[in-house]
């Protein structure tokens, strides 16, 4: 298993999530300080933001991967929704308001939306079975990008100091190289079934039970599993430096590109399952010490532990699922979970943010870490 290539599509796919994430994480974590040091958004603002986001991505994973599975084409999709997301990049340094910003995430969602399904489903169809090295790798370039962006906003807000209409400016550089990269993307070839009138009932109904199993768990996990953007300020509030949390959040994007192909690889011989369960529980741990510490240098532990969190569930959890449904129904099988998760991220989200503006951050941080711990329970009592 672990000798097998790594095939040129799935290569491709990789260098295009590389420079979107080097786009988008240039943005990711200066966007909330920006929000509320620069616009004065309140942390609830903040959560709604990326609720709606969430939201909004959601519902397009699962409508555009069903329906890429009805047409039995992948790679359109793929051009057109990371193609979306890179016009949206400049928009909040050329208009910097609240609006502006929000209107920005949600349409960079809806590119997202459109494009994640098929784009995993396509690198699925590579798969000799070694479906988690084959989406460790994506994770891990896509990963990389995401630890070169915030790198590369430093640098600038170095040089720059406060000038956040430059970086947004810059992010849309690598976005119009990951455009360039879509045009050599192909189908695969799959089996077009009929189409049905209630296609998600129809595929619901004949899914296996253990797909079920691991949609209900993995949505309960989401609730409580809010954005990233919180533990970037809860950062910041430790350091007292939004530079020192956007360096936090490039050591953890460092960890996580590191090990999400080993971690990949190791799941294709110790099972999906028992790698996603033992991330989950590193998740509870992680967001336990967040709770908690009130340390600076105790950060760099939990961004690295959360690294390998991150590496052991995202591309894990689509592997799985990969492994469970068979081609031709994989958009919609990867689309229904991401969409369900997008949801209730959208949920957690929010509330993260409501909670922290009334109770601070201990409470929300401290429920995110019982709840996951009784999720990785749940999943220990199901069975393979």
């Amino acid at each position: 298993m672990s000798s097998k290539k790594i095939p040129k599509q799935v290569k491709i796919l990789g260098f295009i999530s590389l420079f979107t994430d080097m786009a988008s994480e240039m943005l990711y974590p200066i966007t909330p300080i920006f929000l509320t040091t620069v616009l004065g958004s309140s942390m609830a603002i903040v959560g709604l933001i990326e609720g709606l986001a969430e939201i909004t991505a959601g519902f397009f994973k699962g409508y555009f991967g069903s329906l890429s599975d009805k047409l039995g084409k992948r790679s359109i999709f793929v051009r057109i929704g990371y193609s979306l997301s890179a016009l949206t990049k400049p928009l909040p340094g050329i208009f910097p308001f609240v609006s502006t910003v929000l209107i920005s995430r949600v349409t960079d969602r809806v590119g997202k939306g459109i494009r994640t399904a098929p784009r995993d489903a396509l690198l699925a169809s590579h798969s000799e079975n070694n479906t988690g090295a084959i989406f460790g790798f994506h994770r891990g370039m896509d990963t990389l990008g995401a630890a070169l962006g915030p790198l590369g906003a430093l640098v600038l807000l170095y040089y720059f100091p406060g000038n956040y209409t430059l970086v947004f400016l810059v992010a849309f550089l690598p976005s119009l190289v990951a455009v360039g990269f879509t045009f050599p993307v192909k189908d695969k070839p799959i089996n077009v079934k009929p189409r049905e009138k209630k296609h998600y009932k129809t595929f619901w109904i004949s899914a296996p039970a253990n797909y079920k199993k691991l949609i209900y768990l993995f949505t309960i996990f989401s609730l409580v599993n809010s954005s990233d953007v919180f533990l970037i300020l809860k950062s910041r509030d430790i350091s007292n430096s939004s530079n020192l949390a956007i360096i936090g959040y490039i050591f953890y994007n460092i960890i996580y590109a590191s090990a999400s192909y080993p971690i990949g690889k190791f799941s294709d011989k110790l099972g999906k399952k028992n790698i996603f369960i033992a991330g989950l529980f590193v998740y509870s741990l992680v967001y336990l010490g967040f709770a908690l510490i009130s340390e600076f240098y105790f950060i760099w532990i939990l961004f690295a532990f959360y690294g390998i969190y991150a590496a052991a569930t995202e591309g894990i959890a689509k592997a799985w699922v990969s492994d469970l449904i068979p081609d031709e129904k994989r958009g919609t099988a990867i689309g229904l979970l991401t969409m369900l998760s997008s949801l209730a991220i959208m949920s957690g989200s929010f509330l993260t943010g409501f909670l922290w503006d009334i109770y601070g951050s201990q409470v929300p941080f401290l429920i995110s870490s019982i709840v996951s711990f009784g999720v990785v329970i749940a999943f220990l009592r199901v069975k393979n």
